[in-house]
């Protein structure tokens, strides 16, 4: 089943199973929750956080959880790698040792921050959104990276954090992702919403337009209504 491990996480959750929970994103955090509410209504699963300790690996993930009024007992110092995250988390041993452990993850799983948080005793589960694999068909991805390259594409919208990851591995492979990316900053960068649009700035875009409600054809209206006018004055 897609994002089963979302549903099972937040079935536990709910049963009050977890004694600490651990965002490494901001990205996923929403991911995770967006999912989440297809299935369960957002007060519970928020409430049920609330019973929790929570930690997170840097300052995103920590303006999620204020924005969703959860109180965070243990923050990462810079850099605000899974070795800072382990150091802060052994100097609350008390929530560590035998605790049942939730991990959410985003993008390509941290091996080393798993065997840390068995070797420190805990009961690890690893929540994972679901993410989209390549499409079998990248010529079209490819040929949108040409015309980027080229200065053929005026404004790329974005309706997905995977989708921007899609493209920058096909432009790393084409010609790196400085080049793509001086190539894509000519561009208008048209994001969807908030979860889109914080994946885009994590891999250095800067995002020109977002639509007050994250649905296609509010994003496409919002491009054409101030799309134009953001280009002439560039």
């Amino acid at each position: 089943e897609e994002n089963g491990e979302v549903f099972e996480f937040v079935r536990r959750l709910l049963a009050d199973e977890f004694q600490l929970v651990i965002f490494l994103t901001g990205v996923g955090a929403r991911a995770l929750l967006e999912t989440a509410e297809s299935r369960y209504p957002r007060e519970e699963i928020l409430a049920a956080l609330r019973r929790c300790h929570v930690a997170v690996r840097g300052p995103k993930p920590l303006a999620v959880m204020r924005e969703w009024k959860v109180d965070v007992q243990v923050l990462a110092p810079e850099p605000n790698t899974w070795r800072e995250l382990m150091g802060a988390l052994k100097e609350k041993e008390a929530l560590v040792a035998g605790a049942n452990v939730a991990l959410q993850e985003y993008g390509k799983p941290s091996l080393d921050l798993h065997q840390a948080l068995r070797d420190a005793g805990t009961n690890l589960t690893t929540v994972t959104v679901y993410r989209w694999a390549m499409p079998e068909d990248t010529e079209p991805l490819r040929e949108a990276v040409r015309e980027i390259l080229a200065g053929q594409v005026d404004c790329l919208m974005f309706t997905s954090a995977q989708q921007i990851q899609h493209l920058l591995s096909i432009a790393e492979e084409s010609v790196g992702r400085e080049v793509f990316l001086e190539a894509a900053h000519r561009c208008l960068i048209a994001s969807i919403g908030p979860t889109t649009t914080e994946a885009l700035q994590d891999l250095g875009f800067k995002v020109d337009l977002e639509p007050e409600h994250p649905k296609m054809g509010h994003l496409v209206k919002v491009a054409l209504e101030r799309g134009p006018d953001l280009l002439q004055k560039r």
